[in-house]
């Protein structure tokens, strides 16, 4: 039986992140997702969203990676360690993506394996799919409370823009 007279936690606010996992800007943002998440702790739930560019030739790779790495329990670490490497990965490809795998101790096997079968295909479809639809044309594009915010043009102010969308939201809870 539960205790009525406690109030039941507020659901987090969903910040989507559009990235492109071979893109440098999406590497910068980290520090505002990094500040954003020390803000506002569980108060914040943010999500990878997949939008690879057609320009950058292993973004696709790396968005189904990114979902192998997530399913082994280590999504977002392996998309900082992959964005960390973005030049390496224009130089070395998909062998680059088995190697961060390797090095965060996962099944680095399976990663190969997935890329090959195509397992993270729909997914990383679907995102970019969606993308399109609310109109994402580059990265970072962040959504949160439906408000679309571009950042593949100037990631300046976008921080303290999301804050106050988050904070808006907080308040009105």
């Amino acid at each position: 039986m539960s205790d009525s007279t406690t109030p039941a936690a507020p659901s987090p606010v969903v910040l989507e992140a559009w990235f492109d996992l071979q893109c440098p800007d999406c590497f910068q943002a980290l520090d505002d997702l990094r500040a954003l998440r020390e803000k506002y702790g569980e108060g914040v739930d943010v999500r990878l969203r997949h939008f690879p560019l057609e320009k950058n030739k292993f973004a696709y790779a790396a968005a189904q990676a990114a979902e192998e790495a997530a399913e082994q329990g280590q999504g977002w670490p392996y998309v900082e360690a992959l964005l960390a490497r973005t030049a390496d990965l224009g130089r070395q490809g998909e062998p680059l993506l088995i190697e961060v795998a390797r090095e965060l101790g996962l099944d680095a096997e399976e990663f190969d394996t997935a890329l090959i079968d195509g397992r993270h295909l729909l997914a990383v479809d679907a995102d970019e799919a969606e993308g399109k639809a609310i109109k994402v044309t580059g990265t970072p594009t962040y959504v949160v409370d439906g408000k679309r915010l571009d950042g593949g043009k100037s990631q300046d102010g976008l921080r303290d823009r999301i804050e106050e969308i988050i904070d808006g939201l907080r308040t009105a809870l």
